[in-house]
């Protein structure tokens, strides 16, 4: 609610702006005219995934890595890293914070693991493994737009570098880190089977065929809308009631909407000059590196989503772009409003009382982010 609140103040100060004539109608409707195929590819997809997990599809999947870990800690975890890594790439980060990280929790639990290394591995990998595709992150999706609609594929190209060094790194302080909770090994529990196996089933077909539709080329609005609409006709069928408006990420919507019109205002008035000092201007591994650590640094004092439409003018070119969304995207975990998918983490955690304490979270990622921004601008420069 505080999401919806911030978002409806946010909406109703661009609107004041708009008919005051600080931010001028053609600038609103530019933005608007960019932002609209993000934001019903975020609803469509959104859906999608609340669907399949009320089908127990990501149940199911991680009860099958637990048999599959052979009783081995370590073999698990790594397991889970794949699947959040899959998750994040193809379904959004968000995806992976608020559908995977109860599935971990509870996975562990049921074999009788601590669930704070599985459950901050699936929070840091739902940000740092947002990196490789356009999909994967709202971020991504409006640095695809500034780049002219390239191709998921010429997307991949540039980011594959920084993506593989994003993930390394966190995963590697974990390992290190929580080396004593990850060793030893574990009894698999017994496998419950799904309530409903057509929905079980037709979310599992949904899910294989939208991933190859997000990377086709296609806006990736369409085949997100489009399975989005299967699953609600099948579950009209099956299971009406799971069909709520609570489904709809209104909250976000609302909230990036707010954004949108406010940080464009702030270029109105001459923001991106400011920040141009700030953020460097060259593609030198340095230069890349300073306009990373800025798009960390203000991930975690604001957000990231704010901090990349502020230094997106800024960026430039393709690789200043891409360090900048080394910055928003592998930078925020910090702070717990560094971004959205980690308050919706935290959320989760506190509802099947997993305690996380803020201290030990900031202290880890100040460990994490310089090793990990440095890591993918260096790779971005001399591999991208």
């Amino acid at each position: 609610m505080k999401t919806a609140v911030l978002g409806a103040s946010l909406l109703a100060v661009g609107a004041v702006l708009m008919f005051t004539g600080v931010l001028p109608a053609d600038a609103a409707l530019a933005v608007a005219d960019r932002v609209w195929p993000i934001l019903l590819f975020v609803i469509a997809i959104t859906v999608v995934t609340e669907l399949a997990a009320e089908a127990e599809l990501f149940r199911v999947v991680a009860e099958k890595a637990a048999g599959w870990g052979l009783g081995r800690t370590w073999v698990l975890w790594l397991l889970v890293i794949a699947i959040a890594v899959l998750c994040t790439m193809f379904l959004s980060l968000d995806t992976t914070a608020v559908l995977l990280t109860p599935v971990v929790v509870l996975l562990t639990r049921h074999v009788g693991l601590p669930p704070f290394p599985f459950a901050l591995t699936t929070v840091w990998l739902a940000n740092t493994a947002s990196l490789l595709l356009p999909v994967s992150n709202l971020t991504n999706l409006l640095a695809q737009h500034a780049l002219g609609g390239i191709s998921p594929v010429q997307f991949a190209t540039i980011m594959w570098a920084p993506a593989i060094a994003a993930i390394v790194v966190p995963v590697v302080v974990i390992g290190v880190v929580f080396r004593r909770e990850l060793s030893g090994r574990y009894q698999p529990g017994r496998s419950v089977p799904a309530g409903d196996r057509v929905l079980l089933i037709t979310s599992a077909i949904v899910t294989v065929a939208l991933l190859p539709a997000l990377v086709s080329g296609v806006a990736v609005w369409i085949p997100a809308l489009a399975a989005a609409i299967v699953l609600i006709v099948v579950f009209a069928i099956r299971q009406r009631a799971t069909l709520r408006f609570s489904l709809v990420p209104w909250q976000l919507v609302l909230l990036a909407s707010g954004l949108f019109l406010v940080v464009e205002t702030g270029h109105v008035l001459g923001l991106t000059t400011l920040l141009s000092a700030a953020s460097g201007h060259g593609e030198s591994p340095v230069d890349l590196l300073q306009l990373a650590a800025v798009g960390a640094g203000g991930s975690n004092l604001v957000n990231n989503l704010p901090a990349y439409l502020a230094l997106e003018p800024v960026a430039g070119s393709p690789l200043r772009i891409a360090a900048l969304l080394i910055g928003v995207n592998a930078g925020p975990l910090v702070t717990p409003w560094a971004s959205l998918a980690t308050l919706l983490w935290h959320a989760r955690l506190t509802g099947l009382g997993v305690e996380v304490r803020w201290s030990k979270y900031l202290l880890l990622g100040l460990v994490v982010v310089p090793l990990t921004v440095i890591a993918s601008a260096f790779a971005l420069s001399w591999l991208g």
